[in-house]
């Protein structure tokens, strides 16, 4: 079983869902603001979440600051600011053998179980 995790070190809801999932050194772990993501990895978690803005953040602080929310954003956009900047990966983004679950909505994190679980 391949486990990928990216997440943020100074993201309290990262470190507990790490906990919830028992990430350890089994793990390939990505911290993303210290090891950016490179344009094959986000094309890669595109590919299997569906969209890019599937993986999109709205909640970055910068979202707003940047005036994006006043926005149309296209896909390209939202490739182009998540590879620019980490902040808006939409985190921790698990990734378990083929499939995908982003963010830390309850529904992803018990999915992200159940793949481990199987």
């Amino acid at each position: 079983m391949k486990k990928t995790i990216f997440y943020l070190a100074t993201c309290n809801t990262c470190q507990k869902i790490m906990k919830e999932l028992g990430v350890d050194s089994s793990w390939n772990q990505r911290e993303i603001k210290s090891q950016g993501l490179s344009a094959e990895e986000v094309d890669n978690m595109k590919a299997m979440a569906g969209s890019y803005e599937a993986i999109f953040s709205r909640r970055a602080m910068k979202y707003r600051s940047l005036g994006l929310n006043n926005m149309e954003l296209s896909e390209k956009d939202y490739r182009k600011y998540i590879i620019q900047e980490y902040t808006f990966l939409k985190r921790p983004v698990v990734i378990i053998d083929d499939q995908i679950f982003v963010g830390n909505a309850k529904a992803q994190v018990q999915g992200a179980k159940s793949a481990l679980e199987a």
